[in-house]
């Protein structure tokens, strides 16, 4: 069946965007770089506690609970390397402040394979592009950084929002953004729940960016995967 759509939403992190080395062996090289020694596979075990507990405690980056996402991210490094062990209260602030900077640019991320090339076959094809992710308020930046944000209408952060996916508004809002009809708009992401079950659930169509061999939700039908993002646009112009 031919789609009609009008509109394209993009997820980033892990769809177009992706950090250029695992968490833990950045932070290791900036303690590094600060006379402090941290096992890389130290840090990031501590990241994953330390970030899984500062979600749960302030969601989407503090929004409303009077953080801003900048002390948010303060607090989860120094809390990263207070769990491995270093609590020099100084050097930490450092570290920390030049990490958040530094992960606000193309020193940290990278573009995935076919991504700029899809982007631009979509625009050149008249489909209207927007961004809709679960990011603090950098990502503007760093899409430009990344030479990607020319591509896009509009970013949606759930930090701008206020809401985190899966909920329906921060799909909801890239509707009335664009006066697209839900039927008229795909989404493309990475994630069953956040991505593919989410945009579904308001109406819209939705792809999932899937490597081969990941886990097979028996929901999706197979012309729904994308095995890469190059594969997007037989599907949607067949």
């Amino acid at each position: 069946a031919m789609l009609r759509l009008r509109l394209l939403t993009w997820d980033v992190k892990d769809t177009l965007l992706r950090l250029r080395q695992p968490v833990g062996e950045s932070y290791a090289a900036e303690a590094r770089a600060h006379g402090v020694q941290v096992q890389p596979e130290a840090l990031s075990r501590s990241f994953q506690e330390a970030y899984g507990a500062q979600s749960r405690r302030f969601p989407n980056y503090g929004r409303g609970q009077g953080l801003s996402s900048q002390q948010w991210w303060v607090d989860v490094v120094k809390q990263t390397f207070r769990l491995s062990g270093v609590h020099e209260d100084g050097v930490l602030t450092l570290i920390a402040e030049k990490l958040y900077r530094d992960f606000c640019s193309a020193h940290n991320w990278e573009v995935l394979p076919g991504a700029g090339e899809t982007l631009s076959h979509c625009c050149q094809r008249g489909f209207r592009m927007g961004v809709v992710s679960n990011f603090d308020n950098r990502l503007e930046n760093v899409l430009s950084q990344c030479n990607l944000r020319h591509h896009f209408e509009f970013v949606l952060t759930s930090e701008d929002v206020g809401f985190t996916k899966p909920d329906r508004r921060i799909f909801e809002k890239a509707l009335r953004l664009s006066r697209v009809l839900p039927e008229q708009a795909a989404h493309v992401g990475d994630s069953y729940t956040r991505d593919y079950r989410a945009a579904r659930a308001v109406g819209m169509h939705s792809f999932l960016l899937r490597a081969a061999g990941q886990g097979e939700e028996p929901e999706v039908p197979p012309e729904h995967v994308l095995p890469t993002l190059t594969h997007l646009l037989a599907l949607i112009e067949n």
